[in-house]
């Protein structure tokens, strides 16, 4: 995937882990950005790890596993912030 399809991947992970997880997180747009593009290389790895596959592209799976790690990224900085 090239930088500009991690982008949109990242912001469309970022919303639906915000819509998953509601919260007053702050950040914006940005940190939405940030959070989902986190969330795809943790769910990634952590997908590789157990034999899952990896976030390679735009497909379910793909999406699922970001989802997954943007949500675990999302519970860990919420902690932190806390």
């Amino acid at each position: 995937m090239g930088f500009i399809s991690w982008i949109i991947l990242g912001l469309i992970v970022g919303v639906l882990a915000k819509w998953i997880m509601p919260g007053n997180d702050g950040g914006g747009i940005v940190m939405t950005i940030l959070l989902g593009i986190g969330g795809a290389f943790v769910g990634g790895y952590i997908g590789q790890i157990l034999g899952w596959g990896g976030v390679s592209g735009f497909d379910l799976g793909s999406l699922a596993l970001a989802v997954l790690g943007a949500l675990l990224v999302l519970f860990i900085y919420n902690k932190l912030r806390s």
